[in-house]
């Protein structure tokens, strides 16, 4: 009996290529690795794909931003309609999230935001990148997607920075309950679902570790059940799967909110801090070019921006851990004017002008866990001088959400 065949897409970054064909072929699955600029002729005989781990482009802007946006995904939508399987695990699962093809086949509906946990007091805190064993369990019904066909709990690793499933739409929630598509659930050993660490380790909404979209077709799990042979019944589900004759008809999904994405004005904060680079910005260069694919004209300029209460400036740019002279340039606006960090004699100089040529915008994401420890109202995020495009151009749906994914943070202009 011949095989199913997979293709593992692999984006620049990716890095999980070497486990992933290890576990297809001990479940059952012949496989190869597809570059993402191969050519589409590889993929004619392929019956599934699997978008593995890994940083694609280092994660630059947001995990899986850039790499949702190549031109690759055309050719994924046509794939996912025909039936065929699309699994995505960690870096993949935020891949297929970006691109829209889950949970409900188009549009950005979820973001797979920072790890953050509230605290007692409702702050939230960052547990920062996450290495360590969980538990899942299958929370939808057996045969509900593709990698459902198995019963009990399954003991895997995670390890992700940004693995906490968010939306801002609750009628989308509402949604998946309704149509069974929260198809993976955090848990402890005998299966009970808790939504707090360390059950959940990250804050992801109703404990969710993974998703299905509506057909069943295609799956975003943050989990690493290719890692080991216990999350092997992960895989042979799909074998289940296909070997049922699956009957992929496009469902009409009730009316969800679409999350506001035009920038709203921005007041200046007392002191506020633009940190530039300058070694050459990879992430700059790399968001520009995503965002090109969209408005070829624009440029893009980005700084690390933090905005503060009370002045605690010279203690900041004195700090190695936070601003480092060998490679950046920190310029502060107080009132108005703008001045110039020197380093050499710990104090401030006018600078003469404004750093922005363009027009600026500012994503900062919600909670800002990058703010704690800065002292009370103090925030982060990180601005896009962006030139020679048009505010009708820049501020459209799609060239918006590559700067911010509305769903965990927000995007205002700069005064």
């Amino acid at each position: 009996m011949k095989k199913p065949l997979f293709a593992i897409p692999s984006f620049p970054g990716s890095n999980g290529e070497v486990d992933n064909m290890k576990t297809l072929r001990r479940c059952g699955f012949d496989c190869f690795v597809f570059r993402w600029n191969d050519s589409l002729e590889k993929l004619s005989d392929v019956d599934g794909y699997f978008f593995g781990a890994g940083f694609s482009y280092e994660d630059r802007g947001r995990s899986g931003m850039v790499a949702a946006r190549d031109p690759l995904f055309a050719f994924m939508r046509e794939e996912a309609a025909k039936g065929k399987v699309i699994i995505g695990n960690c870096n993949g699962a935020q891949v297929l999230v970006e691109s829209g093809l889950i949970p409900l086949g188009e549009g950005l509906k979820m973001c797979l935001a920072h790890n953050a946990l509230k605290n007692s007091d409702g702050s939230y805190g960052s547990p920062g990148f996450l290495n360590e064993w969980v538990w899942i369990k299958r929370s939808c019904s057996v045969d509900r997607c593709a990698t459902s066909n198995w019963s009990g709990t399954l003991h895997i690793p995670i390890a992700h920075g940004e693995g906490r499933f968010v939306t801002r739409d609750p009628d989308l929630i509402k949604q998946l309950q309704k149509e069974d598509q929260i198809a993976f659930q955090y848990c402890d050993a005998e299966g009970k679902v808790d939504e707090t660490s360390p059950t959940t380790p990250n804050g992801s909404t109703l404990a969710i570790a993974g998703i299905c979209n509506r057909e069943g077709n295609v799956v975003a799990l943050m989990p690493h059940p290719e890692r080991t042979p216990l999350g092997d019944p992960y895989f042979l589900s799909v074998l289940q799967w296909m070997k049922v004759k699956h009957s992929i008809a496009q469902k009409v999904s009730s009316a969800s909110q679409e999350a506001n994405l035009k920038p709203k004005k921005r007041s200046q904060l007392p002191l506020e801090i633009f940190i530039d680079t300058i070694i050459t910005n990879n992430e700059e260069r790399t968001v520009e070019q995503a965002a090109r694919r969209i408005e070829p004209n624009i440029n893009l300029k980005q700084y690390r921006y933090v905005g503060l209460q009370r002045d605690s400036v010279k203690d900041l740019l004195s700090s190695l851990s936070f601003f480092n002279p060998n490679k950046e340039i920190a310029y502060v606006r107080s009132k108005g004017s703008l001045f110039r960090w020197n380093s050499a004699t710990g104090s401030l100089a006018p600078a003469s002008g404004t750093i922005f040529s363009g027009i600026t915008l500012l994503r900062r994401d919600e909670p800002d866990t990058g703010a704690t420890g800065l002292g009370k109202g103090s925030e982060t995020g990180i601005c896009y001088d962006c030139r020679d495009v048009s505010e009708e151009k820049l501020f459209s749906p799609q060239v918006c959400e590559v700067f911010c994914n509305p769903h965990a943070s927000t995007l205002e202009v700069l005064s």
